[in-house]
């Protein structure tokens, strides 16, 4: 069924195609393409936002090489061959962050066509390979949140503090409005990336009169486009959400380094309920696979859209592409960090190979990440991350388990940890206290409890492949796991080990095309599971 078709609108909690039929946006970030960021290029915080990286470049190689590069930049990091693999992928749709620096011609405030031509350009791949656009101006005039991650020159959001910058931000919108309203590729438009940290919240009374700004003059154009608002701090805070601005409206956040379970996202849930739009989980990532296969589960079970966050950066394992660090980058940093000047040829020939390196067919390759977040074989599951539908659907307890872990406390289900025998990625739960790398959880499964699991087969053919646990017996006599695949019972594994051990299925397990729910099952005896693997 082709999802990518017609204009996307909000129809109560829902988003719709031009089709009329119900889908989710589910798709990748291209952060640090039209706003580069230092952490993405493995830079100190001399370096860590456009201007600062722009400012090194002109010093070391001129301006003139310096406008070169930065156009050979904005047209190889992401190209029609990164498009064609999101795509093929089985992703639906992109979230283009702009600086809106990249828009003008220098300092003035003439639009730079060349630059229009560019996004014009990404925007028919993304039409060529069916991928929804969400534009989001990553990058208002002067900054929307003070810090890096915005280019604000002066670390003050400045987008609040001088009213020309309103104006620009409100012409900007304007202008993509005008340029964009016949597309029906373009998503929506996602008016600014996380405005105001906490500790500029003296100014959070200005952003919904800047939205409600903005979007008249959107309307005035553009009828026909979903309106993407965000949150204060980080885009976490809704608090200041008190009425709907627009009739096709969805509502953002973020969420990174947090404990991925219901209560974690209840507040944005609620208001979802309240205000009948459909809501997005806008940018989240910059953590391990693990994290990955909870998180955007979570958001499938509970309806809501989502964009990873990033498709591509440097030396990394925890995007789908990392770009190869050039020989002698380690100079560049050091040169940031107050160390010694390069000759220009020195810094041209390690910048023109960054340059080389940011090609799809040059970069490394994840796929574990993709599965991870599309849920697909091969990928492994922590037995953690069972599915969010609730008792009945993703779990079922004889005995609920009182607890205070601050991860799935009022599941009832008894997750414990497991420590001292591996070592495990960590991740930050919401209390903000720190696991130990050394440490990760399990759940302990009663007689009669059990855990369902979601994986998605891709192919219109059924396919079979083997599964593997990771368990441990957890009590005095021969324990028993039974596993359904389909309400059907695959195989029952018998489990006399009282230590951790890696079980596997005697035969592969047969998978349907689409989803496949996967369900294990305590008999007799308790047993313990810390993960599942489906698929080699």
């Amino acid at each position: 069924m082709q999802e990518v078709e017609g204009y996307v609108k909000a129809v109560g909690p829902r988003i719709v195609n031009g089709l009329g039929r119900e889908i989710l946006l589910r798709g990748v970030g291209f952060g640090s393409w039209l706003l580069p960021e230092g952490y993405m290029w493995r830079f100190p915080g001399q370096g860590d936002r456009p201007l600062r990286i722009e400012r090194m470049i002109r010093e070391l190689v001129g301006d003139r090489t310096a406008k070169e590069f930065w156009e050979i930049y904005y047209r190889t990091y992401i190209a029609e061959k990164d498009i064609a693999r999101v795509a093929a992928e089985g992703f639906n749709s992109v979230r283009l962050p702009i600086n809106s620096r990249f828009l003008f011609e220098g300092e003035t405030d003439r639009y730079h066509e060349g630059h229009l031509a560019l996004l014009d350009q990404v925007i028919d791949w993304c039409e060529q390979y069916r991928l929804y656009v969400i534009l989001d101006l990553h990058g208002a005039p002067g900054g929307q949140t003070g810090t890096n991650i915005d280019d604000s020159p002066n670390d003050q959001p400045e987008l609040f503090i001088r009213e020309e910058n309103k104006k620009l931000t409100v012409g900007i919108w304007r202008l993509l409005a005008e340029r964009y309203r016949d597309r029906w590729i373009v998503a929506g438009y996602d008016l600014l990336n996380e405005p105001l940290p906490e500790w500029f919240s003296a100014y959070n009374d200005q952003v919904m009169p800047l939205y409600k700004e903005i979007v008249q003059a959107i309307r005035e154009v553009d009828s026909k486009h979903m309106i993407m608002l965000e949150g204060v701090h980080w885009a976490t805070d809704w608090s200041f959400f008190e009425e709907k601005i627009d009739d096709n409206l969805m509502l953002q956040f973020h969420k990174y380094w947090n404990s991925p379970d219901t209560e974690s996202i209840r507040k944005f849930l609620d208001k979802r309920d309240e205000w009948e739009v459909p809501i997005f989980m806008g940018e989240g990532g910059e953590n391990n696979v693990e994290w990955y296969t909870g998180a955007f589960r979570l958001y499938e079970d509970h309806d809501i859209s989502w964009n990873f966050w990033t498709w591509k950066k440097m030396d990394c394992t925890n995007s789908p592409c990392s770009v190869a660090k050039p020989q002698g980058w380690d100079r560049l940093v050091a040169y940031l960090e107050g160390g010694e000047r390069l000759t220009e040829p020195e810094a041209e020939r390690i910048l023109w190979e960054y340059l080389q390196n940011l090609n799809l067919d040059r970069c490394a390759y994840y796929p574990q990440v993709v599965n991870a977040l599309l849920f697909r074989p091969p990928v492994r599951i922590p037995a953690v991350f069972y599915g969010y539908k609730g008792p009945g659907i993703s779990f079922s307890v004889g005995e609920f388990t009182p607890r205070s872990l601050g991860f799935r406390d009022e599941d009832g289900t008894d997750i414990r940890f497991t420590t001292g025998d591996r070592t495990t990625a960590n991740f930050q739960h919401g209390g903000g206290e720190d696991w130990s790398a050394d440490e990760w959880m399990h759940v302990l499964l009663q007689p009669e409890d059990w855990l369902a699991y979601t994986v998605e087969h891709d192919s219109n053919d059924q396919v079979r492949v083997p599964l593997a646990l990771r368990v441990c017996g957890g009590g005095g006599g021969e324990a028993k796991l039974e596993i359904c695949v389909n309400d059907e019972v695959a195989e029952s594994i018998c489990i006399e080990d009282h230590s951790w051990h890696v079980v596997r299925t005697t035969h592969p397990c047969r998978l349907q095309p689409g989803a496949n729910r996967i369900v294990l099952k305590a008999l007799e005896q308790p047993v313990a599971v810390e993960w599942i693997r489906v698929g080699e």
